[in-house]
């Protein structure tokens, strides 16, 4: 007996960003715990979810995590004004047939392109392996996992943890995070405290927009 899924139902939510608005569907988008995140129609091409969002000129964003979408705007236009038309565009693609969110085969070839063909104007940052980190660095994204993590995806973002050197720990900031006014303080204020606070060796957290 075939198993029918519940139609996705699509509402949104602000950010602390202004520029970056939350769509939240109630089924997941994604199930193997990656973020996706394109600045532009090109880096879409593996996905025609992006990649037909992209085709709304005041898109600068796509980040596609889990149960929900960030999308970022330009200033040209009000999210009053586009709220209704996106969230009736995203919810119409997800329900229907043969689109692909992220599409596996051409994300698999475009990484392999991208090893052989490296491009020296664009830099990627990448989190390490688990099985490369010191047991420090390994607390640390521990921490970040069970404490700040939630917080961030709530918020329509992710954070990655980059590099621990000199009591200074780097994280990559991504979605409705990165570029965030108020994301400075977060930083300050809540993440580094906290990592401060169960870690004597952290001095510092600085952030690096993914």
């Amino acid at each position: 007996m075939e198993v029918k899924l519940a139609p996705h139902s699509i509402y949104a939510e602000s950010t602390p960003n202004p520029a970056t608005m939350k769509f939240v569907s109630n089924r997941y988008l994604i199930v193997d715990g990656e973020v996706y995140e394109f600045n532009n129609k090109t880096e879409a091409e593996v996905s025609d979810l992006a990649k037909e969002l992209f085709t709304f000129p005041f898109i600068t964003g796509v980040f596609i995590a889990s149960n929900f979408i960030s999308i970022s705007k330009s200033s040209l236009v009000d999210w009053d004004d586009v709220l209704l038309e996106l969230k009736a565009f995203i919810g119409d693609f997800l329900n229907a047939e043969g689109s692909k969110i992220i599409d596996k085969e051409k994300l698999a070839e475009s990484k392999a392109v991208h090893k052989r063909e490296p491009n020296p104007e664009k830099t990627t940052i990448n989190s390490p392996r688990k099985e490369d980190l010191t047991p420090i660095e390994i607390k640390i994204t521990e921490i970040l996992d069970e404490y700040v993590r939630p917080a961030v995806e709530s918020d329509g973002g992710a954070i990655h943890f980059h590099e621990f050197k000199d009591g200074v720990v780097s994280v990559v900031l991504k979605g409705a995070c990165s570029g965030c006014p108020s994301s400075t303080m977060t930083l300050k204020t809540g993440i580094q405290n906290l990592l401060m606070d169960m870690l004597p060796e952290v001095k510092q957290v600085e952030a690096i927009n993914g």
